[in-house]
């Protein structure tokens, strides 16, 4: 019983949210796409063949302390349930039908986002012989969030700039 007076005199303990990003972030046909959205997103992570850096970062963007599922971006199991593909790495020739078929399977608008320097230019796999390209080389990418791995709060603002809460 101790713990919840504790937890009841604390009260709610976040930090302010920061400021919402500006309407023309995006280009005209991208916001277009992403207004049709309504103000939530059901995000899809593909792992199209990266280090995992990414994917540590987008962990701490979906957990408690960034949170931005307060914002409107929710993860999803199934690309058929998404609006978003997530897509981090550089594209390995064993995943670039699988990621083609995955954005295909999305009902429109699907919006890409490439998430890394690997997926936006194929940062420190450039030129390995298993690697296909950059994700915009196999989809078109409409969001760009660069960084190695990009911080939180970036991945945030890019996820929030999509659903403009």
């Amino acid at each position: 019983m101790s713990l919840l007076r504790k937890i009841r005199a604390t009260g709610k303990v976040a930090e302010p949210a920061p400021p919402r990003p500006p309407a023309d972030a995006l280009p005209p046909s991208v916001r277009e796409r992403a207004r049709e959205l309504g103000g939530s997103a059901q995000v899809r992570c593909v792992d199209a063949g990266s280090c995992n850096g990414c994917e540590i970062e987008i962990a701490n963007a979906f957990g408690p302390v960034y949170d931005v599922e307060r914002y409107g971006a929710r993860l999803v199991a199934s690309p058929r349930h998404a609006d978003l593909a997530l897509v981090t790495g550089p594209v390995t020739r064993n995943m670039a039908d699988a990621l083609r078929g995955t954005v295909a399977a999305m009902p429109q608008p699907a919006l890409v986002v490439a998430l890394g320097d690997c997926a936006l230019n194929q940062g420190e796999f450039a030129g390995a012989y298993g690697v296909e390209g950059a994700v915009g080389d196999v989809v078109p990418v409409d969001v760009h969030v660069p960084g190695c791995p990009p911080r939180p709060e970036d991945i945030v603002t890019a996820l929030r700039t999509v659903t403009g809460r």
